[in-house]
Formats: structure tokens, C-alpha cells, sequence
């Protein structure tokens, strides 16, 4: 069964626990510095933002039907069958199209560093495929960040919505939002002041369906750009290859003349 987060702004105190915590898991830097940072970047995958006396989350939604996944041309991101929306830094080949296709404008770029890399929350595939919680719920002192099945989540926010209308805005962010998403959020204030798109901005139909649809008009054109796409990766990852058997032999060639 498919996981997933439930996150309700309305318990969050902005501890930034789960902020330190993803940073830890990921082995990323964070100090109060970074802690103080209000948005998220290659080195800051979840932040917690606040609007006077009121706080929400931002991390990745991992969509059901990702968009970043669907324009990737060497299947760098993909959806896991527990929920998670990971990513193989050793097929990215930097065409920076997940950045462009997600809704939710999660996926960061290491703009700074030589051998950049595409960063985004990848909600703990590890500790999720041993059923272990992500860092983040784990953490959460308040329980506003909850991990657990995404049926079961689904229905508790219901019942908190049918419980408390007057705490809640009425509706359950993430539930079908592009399809559905394995992160789901409750709010007492509006989404978008908190920068996601507003509800029923995006619509229900998944991402990758318009792409699909674009796609099947133009046919002819779609194996052209498959083969080159898929050329410029193998030339990439080719060089790669020879450099390190190249490395190796000379290594070898030195240890040989000892």
C-alpha cells in the first residue's frame, strides 16, 4: 500500500526539527544560518514557513503521476510502489526539465558546484521501504507531520475536517491535486499565501496526461529526440567510463614498475 505524509499546519510550531532532521538523513549541511533561511534550495530540502503566528511546510508533494519523472529522457526520477519520488543522480544527464515540468517547483539545481546535482526532498526511500516513518515525522514533537498509510491518512484528514470545520480551510490539499499527491496538507490559511498553487489552479488530471497528449501528435518527432537525448547520455556516462579505466590501467601500469 502506497504511503504518505500528512501535514497539519495547524499543530506545527515551528520547531524546525523536521528541518534538521531531513538535513541529517540526507547528510546536507544545516546550522542557524540555514535554519534561518526561508525557502528551500539544493542544500534545503523542507522549510518551514511563517506567517505571523501561522506556519506551513514546503517539501516535495510527491505526485502520484510525477511530472518530473515523465519529461526526465533517461528515467532519472521515478515513483516508487511505496510512494517516494526518487531520484539517480547516475542517469541525471542536467537537462534540468524536471525544474521546468513540476507544479510545485520542488526540483533545485547545485548551481555552485562543478558536478552539479538536481536536490529535492526524496521523502526517505530507505526508511520508508523498512517501514520505518520519514526523518521528518519521526521527529515532529506535535505530531503535525504524520507518516502512515496514504488511505488511512486520507480518511483521518477527513474526520479532522468533519470534526473541526472552524479550524480548517475545507479542503485537503494534495488529495487530487494533479492526481493525487503522497504528501497531503490541512491549513487554516490559504495555500497559495504560503506560495502552492491555489486549489483547483492545477486540476485534478495528472501532468504527464498533457504531455502524453501533446506527444501524440507529433509522433515522428518523439524517436528522433528519444535517440538524441539517449545519445547524449551515453557519450556522457561513455567518457566517464573510459576515464575511469584509464585511471585504473595507470594505476595498475605504476603498481606493475614497483
Amino acid at each position: 500500500m502506497s504511503k504518505a505524509i500528512l501535514y497539519d499546519a495547524t499543530q506545527c510550531i515551528n520547531c524546525k526539527q523536521c528541518e534538521g532532521a531531513c538535513a541529517q538523513q540526507n547528510e546536507l549541511p544545516y546550522d542557524d544560518a540555514i535554519a534561518a533561511e526561508s525557502f528551500q534550495s539544493a542544500h534545503k530540502y523542507t522549510v518551514v514557513l511563517a506567517n505571523n503566528d501561522k506556519f506551513m511546510r514546503r517539501l516535495c508533494m510527491h505526485c502520484n503521476e510525477p511530472a518530473c519523472g515523465s519529461v526526465c529522457p533517461v528515467g532519472a526520477l521515478h515513483k516508487t510502489a511505496e510512494g517516494p519520488v526518487v531520484y539517480d543522480v547516475y542517469k541525471c544527464i542536467g537537462c534540468r526539465y524536471c525544474m521546468v515540468a513540476c507544479a510545485f517547483s520542488q526540483p533545485k539545481y547545485e548551481w555552485g558546484k562543478l558536478n552539479p546535482r538536481v536536490r529535492k526532498c526524496i521523502m526517505c526511500p530507505d526508511r520508508v521501504k523498512q517501514g520505518r516513518p520519514t526523518a521528518c515525522a519521526e521527529i515532529c514533537p506535535t505530531g503535525a507531520t504524520k507518516f502512515g498509510d496514504r488511505d488511512a491518512l486520507i480518511a483521518e484528514a477527513k474526520d479532522r475536517l468533519r470534526q473541526n470545520p472552524d479550524n480548517y480551510l475545507p479542503h485537503i490539499y494534495g488529495l487530487n491535486e494533479v492526481g493525487g499527491t503522497s504528501v497531503l496538507i490541512l491549513s487554516s490559511v490559504a495555500f497559495e499565501s504560503y506560495g502552492l498553487p491555489a486549489p483547483g489552479r492545477l486540476g485534478d488530471t495528472p501532468m504527464p496526461d498533457y504531455t502524453f497528449r501533446i506527444l501524440s501528435k507529433i509522433p515522428d518527432f518523439v524517436p528522433l529526440w528519444a535517440l538524441l537525448l539517449g545519445g547524449v547520455y551515453w557519450i556522457t556516462h561513455r567518457r566517464d567510463e573510459v576515464a575511469l579505466a584509464e585511471a585504473s590501467a595507470q594505476g595498475d601500469a605504476k603498481g606493475g614498475t614497483k
